[in-house]
């Protein structure tokens, strides 16, 4: 990701930053996140339409691989441990998902 991209992170629906499929992809990472994780059938079709199936899996294990991590994390509370110390780091917006509105 760019620097402008962590910027506009909280924003990634609106911003110029983020392709068509850049917005998918973080759309369907916010699904994923979700309690039960139910994607809207519409969201994965669109996503088919820019991926195959195998990037499909590909896709989905990451997401679902870096949310099992950060949960874990939080489980041990886990810090940073300096390795990106002064980059930049986006802080998560709460907001309504695309289904939600």
């Amino acid at each position: 990701m760019t620097e402008e991209q962590l910027r506009d992170l909280p924003n990634y629906r609106e911003s110029p930053a983020f392709s068509e499929l850049e917005r998918l992809v973080l759309d369907l990472a916010v699904e994923m996140v979700k309690h039960p994780v139910e994607p809207p059938r519409e969201l994965l079709d669109k996503l088919r339409q820019h991926l195959d199936e195998a990037q499909m899996v590909e896709l989905a294990a990451s997401l679902a691989w870096e949310n099992y991590r950060a949960r874990f994390n939080r489980v041990f509370g886990v810090q940073p441990v300096g390795f990106s110390e002064g980059a930049y780091c986006a802080v998560p917006e709460l907001r309504p998902s695309p289904a939600e509105g």
